[in-house]
């Protein structure tokens, strides 16, 4: 009886794929038409605009269904909540919204923080890895901490910033969501240690050493361009002035030599502020393999789950590179660029007919439970990466007022009060605050 289930699921999956096959054909030919400007019948078109608008509306609200009980909830008020990646500075250089009241977009704002009990998203100073070369990186990241200071001076009452974990828990206290910030690419550094110093005393407390390009400081795992071949001298110079000064190294998108020289050289723990686990996506360097979380573990450092699908769904990374091989192909059929009205008319007609494969709050968890059972409880935490992943959140996660969702799916899980405490906020504090005593003695 097995035998014949196992047959027939691989048949169903053999006729799924040659499914699939057949309507990325069927969409690049019927989008090349719409581009040509083919006639079609505007009732047509306005019946399409209507059945994807209800659609969109039935996902979202399926997808912000509240799953936690009053003691999820509860808990979630309790303890301190920390994010360790969320790109509100960003998203608001490109669109500026008043993130102390609701806004239309995104997937942070005040009301929804506290809904969800989040008392300190570390805002992350993305730096756009081709700056390395055209400059212009300083600049912006200055630009994007006056943001952060901007949203705290126009809403005292709501937000503060948190340069140490003894001002993120007063805050904390007091009612005020902290805003401490990290740093998204180590280009604003720009080769000067001076610049190290100029952005600690700004409220930078971790840094991301590159990001989806090979920088002068390190090779980066979205990049097969290795010049470095691990860290540049540079580099290996700057992880031991980042213990010395106070700043947390985030080994997150850093090439895996990368990773093994850090561990070797740091001498305080470091953090993965936004990364999975690789068990459940082979091949994916930006997450974590096993043999690297248990030597992060070892360090005392922490890997902070990534909530975005294709970082936690294997599932999910196929129907995306299936997506990006059609549009690929449309935009040489059809000669144009990915940032073109065309492509953008493609992909709302790709996606609906052959949706985004979502991750579930379940599947995040799991990546939770793995690294539990590869280290211990005391080496897990939460690095959502909410307004950095677009449409891509799971099931149940879409925006920040969902983690009493995530402490649900721990309580039912078997995770003690004590254990959620530490993947909340507990296990960053703990490191954060030895980053903070090894400087203080250097």
């Amino acid at each position: 009886m097995k035998k014949n289930l196992t047959r027939l699921n691989i048949n169903l999956n053999n006729i799924k794929r040659s499914a699939i096959s057949v309507l990325v054909i069927f969409v690049l030919s019927a989008c090349q038409k719409e581009v040509s400007k083919d006639d079609a019948s505007t009732i047509e078109k306005k019946m399409e605009k209507a059945s994807e608008l209800k659609n969109e509306k039935t996902v979202k609200e399926a997808s912000n269904k509240n799953l936690a009980s009053s003691k999820a909830i509860e808990l979630s008020k309790k303890y301190l909540i920390t994010d360790t990646h969320i790109d509100v500075p960003y998203r608001l250089e490109h669109q500026y919204e008043d993130v102390s009241v609701a806004t239309e977009s995104g997937d942070f704002d005040y009301p929804r923080a506290v809904t969800g009990g989040l008392d300190a998203p570390f805002m992350s100073i993305y730096i756009p890895a081709e700056l390395e070369k055209t400059g212009g990186s300083k600049e912006l990241a200055d630009k994007l901490i006056d943001m952060v200071e901007v949203i705290v001076n126009k809403s005292p009452k709501k937000y503060a910033l948190a340069h140490t974990t003894e001002q993120m828990e007063k805050n904390f206290a007091n009612g005020l969501i902290s805003l401490p910030m990290g740093m998204e690419n180590g280009s604003p550094i720009e080769g000067k240690l001076e610049n190290l110093t100029h952005f600690y005393n700004r409220g930078i407390r971790y840094i991301t050493l590159t990001h989806s390009k090979a920088n002068h400081i390190s090779d980066s795992s979205y990049d097969e361009n290795r010049p470095a071949k691990g860290l540049t001298d540079f580099g290996k110079n700057l992880v031991t002035e980042m213990n010395n000064i106070g700043i947390m190294v985030d080994v997150s998108h850093i090439s895996d030599d990368a990773f093994y020289q850090v561990m070797r050289i740091s001498k305080v723990p470091v953090i993965a502020s936004h990364s999975s686990a690789r068990h459940f996506t082979p091949g994916f360097e930006r997450n974590m393999s096993d043999e690297m979380i248990k030597l992060l573990a070892k360090n005392g450092g922490i890997i902070q789950i990534n909530f975005g699908s294709t970082f936690i769904s294997q599932k999910s990374i196929e129907n995306n590179n299936i997506f990006k091989t059609a549009r690929s192909a449309y935009m040489k059929i059809n000669s144009v660029e990915q940032s073109s009205d065309e492509v953008k008319e493609f992909t709302k007609n790709y996606r609906a007919k052959m949706p985004f494969e979502y991750a579930t709050t379940s599947d995040v968890l799991d990546h939770f439970d793995h690294v539990v059972k590869l280290t211990s409880i005391d080496h897990v935490g939460v690095g959502s990466d909410y307004d950095g992943v677009g449409d891509s959140l799971p099931i149940g996660l879409k925006d920040v007022s969902s983690y009493p969702n995530l402490i649900q799916g721990l309580l039912d899980r078997g995770y003690s009060e004590q254990d959620i405490e530490k993947i909340l906020s507990g296990n960053l504090i703990r490191v954060w605050r030895q980053v903070e005593i090894f400087a203080l003695n250097n």
